[in-house]
């Protein structure tokens, strides 16, 4: 164990921790699903609300300054987060899916044509599907996705060979929210690059569970969501290269993207902002930029190796479990499990733990063709945290083995 990393220790941090269900102490294993929230976060939405509530970017009194001040610091903090290269090349976005909308149709649908491919993989989140359909519809393109191994790895070398001129756009999850794969990114990006294919990430599992670097991965997109790290729902960002925000269109028209309009036409303003119209989620990044605040703190490489280590546990006490399926072995994942119990469905197996005070997901993850891979309906799934503990991890695997003697 990481002597030098305490759960305990930030666990106090997060007050919805600390509450019981059904009676139970709460053990919180949903984490892939949304991340909870250290008081931190709670308190600097609180304070927006109690002490600057106003618009940003639109006033010259002290709330609109100190509101505007404090949701443009959250960009910058998440522009260093990311390695970004710079605030202009940060769009901040509602999440991941909004993140992908807006370079499926703002950079994908003017450029495809007829016999167009997209490129994805087995593993992905419907949000980096059914938007790349949409637009392949609208254009006479196609989908296409690289296939994977039983044991959940992606087929590098499949991935390459279907990389041909015909693609216009790859897209691939940095991390599975299914099976906890970690992709190879970086190799992924020097593949397509050498190609001229531009590569999208979805860094929805990456950001919470390890440090991520945008100019290192070498991508052209990289879509990210706040409320899995720790941050308010309805946060999130699009980064991408500075050449590609300037030539691409916007996505919506409002207030706040434009320099002048008028009925002969508009000018619209520079990125990130033509991306950025109407009134955004202030408090939500206000809390996003205390998140990343926190996990700074805690440090990201130290919740990494924690988070690893917490796997390897949580991995061995599952096995010991009989009739128990894990789905994903890659070598390189994140703490997340997805399994069944023999002869047991996936949503009774996560009521009868609700009423153990466990929390986990059941269904398909937003991940149908995954599923179709593995020849199930869907899974249970068990998503660690850093402020999670060994002894949890104990006490949900008693809880399934109670489980699997009410349901055998």
């Amino acid at each position: 164990m990481n002597a030098a990393f305490d759960p305990l220790r930030y666990r106090a941090d997060f007050p919805l921790l600390a509450r019981k269900v059904h009676g139970k102490p709460l053990i919180y294993f949903d984490n892939a699903n949304t991340a909870q929230k250290p008081q931190t976060v709670i308190d600097a939405v609180d304070g927006y609300y109690r002490d600057y509530a106003a618009n940003v970017a639109r006033a010259v009194h002290t709330l609109g300054e100190q509101a505007t001040a404090a949701y443009e610091g959250a960009r910058d903090k998440l522009a260093a987060f990311l390695n970004a290269g710079g605030r202009d090349q940060l769009v901040l976005t509602s999440g991941t899916t909004q993140a992908i909308n807006l370079v499926a149709y703002s950079y994908a649908l003017p450029r495809l044509q007829p016999g167009d491919e997209i490129l994805v993989t087995q593993m992905e989140h419907h949000a980096n599907i059914v938007p790349w359909q949409l637009v392949a519809a609208r254009t006479g393109a196609t989908v296409k996705a690289a296939p994977i191994d039983a044991d959940g790895v992606l087929l590098l070398d499949r991935f390459e060979a279907m990389l041909t001129p015909r693609v216009r756009l790859a897209g691939v999850a940095h991390v599975s929210n299914v099976i906890g794969t970690v992709n190879p990114v970086a190799e992924i990006a020097r593949l397509c690059r050498a190609r001229g294919i531009p590569l999208l990430v979805d860094g929805s599992q990456a950001c919470p569970h390890q440090r991520v670097d945008v100019q290192a991965i070498g991508c052209d997109f990289y879509a990210m969501t706040g409320h899995k790290l720790f941050g308010p729902t309805g946060t999130g960002a699009l980064w991408a290269r500075r050449e590609h925000l300037q030539a691409m269109p916007p996505f919506f028209g409002g207030g706040e993207m434009i320099r002048t309009v008028s009925f002969d036409g508009t000018v619209f303003a520079d990125p990130p902002h033509k991306f950025e119209a109407g009134t955004p989620n202030i408090a939500g990044f206000i809390g996003l930029g205390a998140a990343i605040d926190y996990v700074q703190r805690v440090g990201l490489e130290r919740i990494q190796a924690y988070e690893a280590e917490l796997l390897a546990y949580a991995t061995a006490a599952l096995q010991s479990v009989p009739g128990l399926r894990l789905f994903g072995r890659a070598p390189h994942k994140a703490a997340v499990l997805s399994f069944l119990i023999e002869g047991v469905h996936a949503h009774d197996v996560a009521t009868l733990l609700d009423h153990e005070g466990v929390a986990v997901r059941s269904g398909h993850h937003c991940a149908h063709p995954l599923m179709q891979f593995f020849g199930v309906p869907a899974t249970a799934r068990a998503s660690l945290s850093f402020y999670n503990t060994r002894e949890e991890v104990d006490a949900f695997v008693r809880a399934l083995d109670k489980v699997r003697r009410l349901l055998a």
